[in-house]
């Protein structure tokens, strides 16, 4: 008998499901995304990724669609008038920690190093599949996202700590956490 297959049980309801199916555990390198990616993963801290996911469109409306240059060049007044934006989450050291992060980006690209390089060298730039099979098995932070959030946060990064960073690993595909029946996982596919 084939093992019945479906998605993993944290992807309910159609934004989760598409988000699921389309991005979450795929592998990125591209820098923008990235950088994207890791600032929202910042803003998730002490909420659900259900509640950014949905804002996701008003913060690339209200921060240039993370481009580092634009974000970084923001004024405290800029940042101050994005508090009043009730389409993002507004919490001032949140906001100010986006600013923040896009001028440790463009730092370390100031020292020839690829935000994209820097990021995947804690999985030795090679996608880490694991095998669960239930959510509760799923590690909230590794040995390697606590590596990842020492090196972000020496860079000059915030809102970057280790349960962020394995949380932006598993969305970015560095991890694959996809769950062994579902249809997502490697194992199951072609």
């Amino acid at each position: 008998m084939a093992k019945q297959l479906e998605p993993c049980s944290w992807a309910q309801g159609d934004l989760y499901l598409a988000y699921h199916k389309k991005e979450w555990g795929e592998p990125c390198y591209d820098e923008k995304r990235l950088f994207e990616k890791i600032c929202l993963e910042g803003q998730q801290a002490g909420l659900s990724w259900i509640t950014i996911l949905k804002k996701r469109e008003n913060y690339r409306k209200a921060f240039f669609k993370f481009n580092p240059k634009k974000v970084a060049a923001m004024s405290d007044e800029d940042l101050e008038e994005r508090l009043l934006d009730k389409g993002i989450i507004r919490n001032r050291l949140k906001v100010y920690a986006i600013r923040n992060n896009a001028q440790a980006y463009l730092a370390l690209k100031a020292e020839g190093i690829y935000f994209r390089d820097f990021l995947w060298e804690f999985v030795d730039n090679e996608v880490k599949v694991n095998h669960f099979s239930h959510l509760s098995k799923v590690p909230t932070e590794t040995p390697e996202s606590q590596a990842m959030s020492k090196a972000l946060k020496k860079k000059g990064f915030k809102f970057i700590g280790p349960t962020i960073c394995y949380a932006f690993m598993q969305s970015m595909g560095m991890v694959n956490d996809h769950m062994t029946n579902c249809p997502e996982h490697p194992d199951n596919k072609g």
